[in-house]
Protein backbone atom coordinates (compact mmCIF):
# COMPACT_ATOMS: atom_id res chain seq x y z
CA UNK A 1 0.00 0.00 0.00
CA UNK A 2 1.31 3.84 -0.61
CA UNK A 3 0.50 6.37 1.64
CA UNK A 4 -1.42 10.03 0.06
CA UNK A 5 -2.24 13.15 1.56
CA UNK A 6 -5.84 13.35 1.37
CA UNK A 7 -5.78 17.33 0.12
CA UNK A 8 -8.97 17.78 2.18
CA UNK A 9 -6.85 18.53 5.05
CA UNK A 10 -4.83 21.45 2.99
CA UNK A 11 -8.50 22.95 1.84
CA UNK A 12 -7.85 26.19 3.30
CA UNK A 13 -4.30 26.65 1.25
CA UNK A 14 -5.70 25.56 -2.15
CA UNK A 15 -8.11 28.24 -2.80
CA UNK A 16 -6.40 29.85 -6.25
CA UNK A 17 -4.22 28.05 -8.76
CA UNK A 18 -1.47 29.46 -7.59
CA UNK A 19 -2.24 28.16 -4.16
CA UNK A 20 -2.43 24.86 -5.27
CA UNK A 21 0.90 25.07 -6.99
CA UNK A 22 2.47 25.70 -3.74
CA UNK A 23 0.81 23.70 -1.73
CA UNK A 24 0.99 20.55 -3.52
CA UNK A 25 4.89 21.30 -3.70
CA UNK A 26 4.51 21.55 0.37
CA UNK A 27 3.20 17.79 0.01
CA UNK A 28 5.98 16.76 -2.01
CA UNK A 29 8.79 17.96 -0.02
CA UNK A 30 7.25 16.01 2.79
CA UNK A 31 7.35 12.83 1.30
CA UNK A 32 4.32 12.24 -0.49
CA UNK A 33 4.19 11.09 -3.79
CA UNK A 34 0.37 10.22 -4.14
CA UNK A 35 -2.57 12.61 -3.80
CA UNK A 36 -6.27 12.41 -3.50
CA UNK A 37 -8.37 15.44 -4.83
CA UNK A 38 -10.72 16.97 -2.62
CA UNK A 39 -10.98 21.06 -1.31
CA UNK A 40 -10.05 22.42 -4.36
CA UNK A 41 -11.18 25.74 -5.21
CA UNK A 42 -11.62 26.70 -9.28
CA UNK A 43 -8.84 24.84 -11.42
CA UNK A 44 -8.96 23.88 -14.90
CA UNK A 45 -8.46 20.10 -15.56
CA UNK A 46 -5.69 20.71 -17.53
CA UNK A 47 -4.32 23.46 -15.25
CA UNK A 48 -3.91 20.82 -12.19
CA UNK A 49 -2.55 18.12 -14.63
CA UNK A 50 0.02 20.38 -15.29
CA UNK A 51 1.23 20.91 -11.74
CA UNK A 52 1.34 17.38 -10.42
CA UNK A 53 3.20 16.67 -13.63
CA UNK A 54 5.61 19.20 -12.87
CA UNK A 55 5.84 18.63 -8.93
CA UNK A 56 5.93 14.84 -9.75
CA UNK A 57 2.89 13.93 -7.86
CA UNK A 58 0.44 10.80 -8.99
CA UNK A 59 -3.37 11.54 -8.71
CA UNK A 60 -4.81 8.30 -7.04
CA UNK A 61 -7.91 9.00 -6.13
CA UNK A 62 -11.11 11.80 -5.72
CA UNK A 63 -13.64 12.78 -4.10
CA UNK A 64 -16.59 14.59 -6.73
CA UNK A 65 -19.70 15.23 -5.83
CA UNK A 66 -22.76 12.07 -6.77
CA UNK A 67 -24.69 14.47 -8.87
CA UNK A 68 -21.37 15.26 -11.39
CA UNK A 69 -21.53 11.02 -11.54
CA UNK A 70 -25.00 10.84 -12.74
CA UNK A 71 -25.77 14.06 -14.63
CA UNK A 72 -22.63 14.74 -16.24
CA UNK A 73 -20.49 11.00 -16.65
CA UNK A 74 -18.71 11.36 -19.58
CA UNK A 75 -17.39 14.68 -18.23
CA UNK A 76 -16.38 12.65 -15.09
CA UNK A 77 -14.88 10.06 -17.11
CA UNK A 78 -12.90 12.61 -19.39
CA UNK A 79 -11.20 14.08 -16.47
CA UNK A 80 -9.88 11.22 -14.48
CA UNK A 81 -8.59 9.65 -17.79
CA UNK A 82 -6.51 12.91 -18.27
CA UNK A 83 -5.00 12.64 -14.87
CA UNK A 84 -4.32 9.13 -14.73
CA UNK A 85 -6.79 8.57 -11.65
CA UNK A 86 -8.75 5.05 -11.53
CA UNK A 87 -10.75 5.54 -8.42
CA UNK A 88 -13.81 7.96 -8.38
CA UNK A 89 -14.55 8.74 -5.05
CA UNK A 90 -18.05 9.97 -3.14
CA UNK A 91 -17.18 11.56 0.10
CA UNK A 92 -20.76 10.87 1.43
CA UNK A 93 -23.71 9.66 0.89
CA UNK A 94 -26.82 12.39 -0.25
CA UNK A 95 -28.55 13.49 2.94
CA UNK A 96 -32.28 12.52 1.16
CA UNK A 97 -31.19 8.35 1.48
CA UNK A 98 -29.52 8.48 4.96
CA UNK A 99 -32.98 8.30 7.29
CA UNK A 100 -34.78 4.67 6.22
CA UNK A 101 -33.31 0.97 4.91
CA UNK A 102 -35.03 2.04 1.28
CA UNK A 103 -33.07 5.07 1.84
CA UNK A 104 -29.78 2.99 1.67
CA UNK A 105 -30.79 0.63 -0.86
CA UNK A 106 -32.55 2.72 -3.39
CA UNK A 107 -28.52 4.56 -3.26
CA UNK A 108 -26.89 1.14 -4.09
CA UNK A 109 -28.94 0.65 -6.71
CA UNK A 110 -28.10 4.40 -8.62
CA UNK A 111 -24.83 4.02 -7.43
CA UNK A 112 -24.41 0.17 -8.76
CA UNK A 113 -25.60 1.62 -12.56
CA UNK A 114 -22.95 4.36 -12.19
CA UNK A 115 -19.93 2.13 -11.19
CA UNK A 116 -20.99 -0.29 -13.87
CA UNK A 117 -20.77 2.55 -16.06
CA UNK A 118 -17.52 3.73 -14.42
CA UNK A 119 -16.22 0.09 -14.62
CA UNK A 120 -16.77 0.11 -18.56
CA UNK A 121 -14.49 2.91 -18.77
CA UNK A 122 -11.70 1.84 -16.77
CA UNK A 123 -12.56 3.70 -13.97
CA UNK A 124 -13.83 2.84 -10.51
CA UNK A 125 -16.14 3.90 -7.61
CA UNK A 126 -15.66 4.48 -4.23
CA UNK A 127 -17.66 5.16 -1.18
CA UNK A 128 -16.34 7.20 1.61
CA UNK A 129 -18.13 6.77 5.08
CA UNK A 130 -18.85 8.77 8.01
CA UNK A 131 -20.14 7.53 11.17
CA UNK A 132 -23.68 7.65 10.63
CA UNK A 133 -24.09 4.78 7.97
CA UNK A 134 -23.62 2.76 11.27
CA UNK A 135 -27.15 3.77 12.20
CA UNK A 136 -29.13 0.43 12.58
CA UNK A 137 -32.63 -0.11 10.83
CA UNK A 138 -34.11 -3.11 11.94
CA UNK A 139 -30.73 -4.45 13.26
CA UNK A 140 -29.20 -3.80 9.78
CA UNK A 141 -26.55 -0.87 9.89
CA UNK A 142 -26.77 1.06 6.84
CA UNK A 143 -23.13 0.08 5.82
CA UNK A 144 -24.68 -3.21 5.87
CA UNK A 145 -27.05 -2.70 3.35
CA UNK A 146 -25.02 -0.67 1.09
CA UNK A 147 -23.12 -3.67 1.34
CA UNK A 148 -25.51 -6.59 0.84
CA UNK A 149 -27.60 -3.98 -2.01
CA UNK A 150 -24.98 -2.99 -4.33
CA UNK A 151 -23.30 -4.23 -7.02
CA UNK A 152 -19.91 -6.17 -5.45
CA UNK A 153 -18.13 -6.15 -9.07
CA UNK A 154 -18.61 -2.51 -9.38
CA UNK A 155 -19.52 -0.78 -6.17
CA UNK A 156 -16.25 -0.07 -3.89
CA UNK A 157 -15.50 0.89 -0.55
CA UNK A 158 -13.12 3.38 0.81
CA UNK A 159 -13.23 3.07 4.34
CA UNK A 160 -12.71 6.16 6.87
CA UNK A 161 -11.45 4.13 9.86
CA UNK A 162 -12.16 7.29 12.41
CA UNK A 163 -16.07 7.13 11.20
CA UNK A 164 -15.99 3.49 11.24
CA UNK A 165 -14.29 3.49 14.83
CA UNK A 166 -16.76 6.27 16.06
CA UNK A 167 -19.74 4.61 14.52
CA UNK A 168 -18.81 1.96 17.32
CA UNK A 169 -17.54 -0.86 14.42
CA UNK A 170 -14.64 -2.58 14.37
CA UNK A 171 -11.88 -0.94 11.12
CA UNK A 172 -10.23 -4.03 11.32
CA UNK A 173 -13.12 -6.93 10.42
CA UNK A 174 -14.69 -3.91 8.01
CA UNK A 175 -11.30 -4.08 5.97
CA UNK A 176 -11.87 -7.70 6.08
CA UNK A 177 -15.16 -7.75 5.24
CA UNK A 178 -14.96 -5.66 2.44
CA UNK A 179 -12.03 -7.04 0.73
CA UNK A 180 -11.89 -7.65 -2.83
CA UNK A 181 -14.13 -4.05 -2.90
CA UNK A 182 -11.21 -1.50 -1.49
CA UNK A 183 -8.24 -0.49 -2.78
CA UNK A 184 -8.37 3.30 -0.95
CA UNK A 185 -8.57 3.60 2.28
CA UNK A 186 -9.06 7.08 4.69
CA UNK A 187 -6.11 6.92 7.63
CA UNK A 188 -7.44 8.95 9.90
CA UNK A 189 -6.81 8.80 14.20
CA UNK A 190 -8.76 10.32 17.21
CA UNK A 191 -8.01 11.13 20.54
CA UNK A 192 -10.38 11.68 23.06
CA UNK A 193 -9.94 14.80 25.56
CA UNK A 194 -10.88 14.91 29.80
CA UNK A 195 -14.79 15.99 28.75
CA UNK A 196 -14.87 12.78 26.37
CA UNK A 197 -14.66 15.07 23.44
CA UNK A 198 -13.50 12.90 20.06
CA UNK A 199 -10.75 15.08 18.55
CA UNK A 200 -9.20 14.29 15.23
CA UNK A 201 -5.37 13.38 16.09
CA UNK A 202 -2.06 12.64 13.51
CA UNK A 203 -1.99 9.29 12.55
CA UNK A 204 0.06 7.40 14.70
CA UNK A 205 -1.04 10.22 17.86
CA UNK A 206 -4.23 9.19 18.73
CA UNK A 207 -5.67 5.92 20.46
CA UNK A 208 -6.09 3.47 17.09
CA UNK A 209 -4.83 0.60 16.41
CA UNK A 210 -2.81 1.59 13.33
CA UNK A 211 -0.54 -1.67 13.23
CA UNK A 212 -3.59 -3.72 13.14
CA UNK A 213 -4.97 -1.51 10.50
CA UNK A 214 -2.12 -1.45 8.25
CA UNK A 215 -1.61 -5.32 8.36
CA UNK A 216 -5.33 -6.21 7.67
CA UNK A 217 -4.51 -3.52 4.60
CA UNK A 218 -2.05 -5.58 3.28
CA UNK A 219 -3.60 -8.70 3.90
CA UNK A 220 -6.36 -8.03 1.79
CA UNK A 221 -4.63 -5.58 -1.11
CA UNK A 222 -5.52 -2.55 -0.32
CA UNK A 223 -3.37 -0.12 -3.00
CA UNK A 224 -3.69 3.51 -1.43
CA UNK A 225 -4.00 4.58 2.14
CA UNK A 226 -4.77 8.24 2.55
CA UNK A 227 -3.91 10.16 5.39
CA UNK A 228 -6.89 12.97 6.41
CA UNK A 229 -7.20 15.17 9.55
CA UNK A 230 -10.50 17.08 8.87
CA UNK A 231 -9.23 19.50 11.77
CA UNK A 232 -5.56 20.38 13.04
CA UNK A 233 -7.38 22.98 15.70
CA UNK A 234 -5.08 25.77 14.78
CA UNK A 235 -1.83 24.26 14.22
CA UNK A 236 -0.14 23.88 10.63
CA UNK A 237 -2.08 21.20 8.80
CA UNK A 238 1.26 20.49 6.69
CA UNK A 239 3.23 19.74 10.17
CA UNK A 240 0.19 17.77 10.77
CA UNK A 241 0.53 15.84 7.31
CA UNK A 242 4.29 15.23 8.40
CA UNK A 243 4.17 13.65 12.05
CA UNK A 244 1.34 11.39 9.90
CA UNK A 245 3.90 10.73 7.42
CA UNK A 246 6.36 9.99 10.25
CA UNK A 247 4.75 7.74 12.12
CA UNK A 248 3.64 5.79 9.38
CA UNK A 249 7.11 5.31 7.88
CA UNK A 250 8.11 4.14 11.54
CA UNK A 251 5.20 1.35 11.10
CA UNK A 252 6.66 0.39 7.55
CA UNK A 253 4.69 1.79 5.56
CA UNK A 254 5.60 2.80 1.68
CA UNK A 255 5.53 6.13 -0.13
Amino acid sequence: MKIAAQLYTLRDFLKTEEDIAVTLQKVKDIGYNEVQVSGLGPIGDEALKAIVDRVGLHICATHIPFADMVDHLDAVIAKHKLWDCKYVGIGGLPGEYRTSAEGYATFAKIASDVSRKLKDAGLQFVYHNHAFEFAKFDGKSGMDILFAESDASAFGFELDVHWVQAGGADPVEWIRKVNGRMQVIHLKDFVVSPNSERLFAEVGEGNMNFRAILQACDETGVEYGAVEQDNCYGRDPFECLAISARNLKALGASF
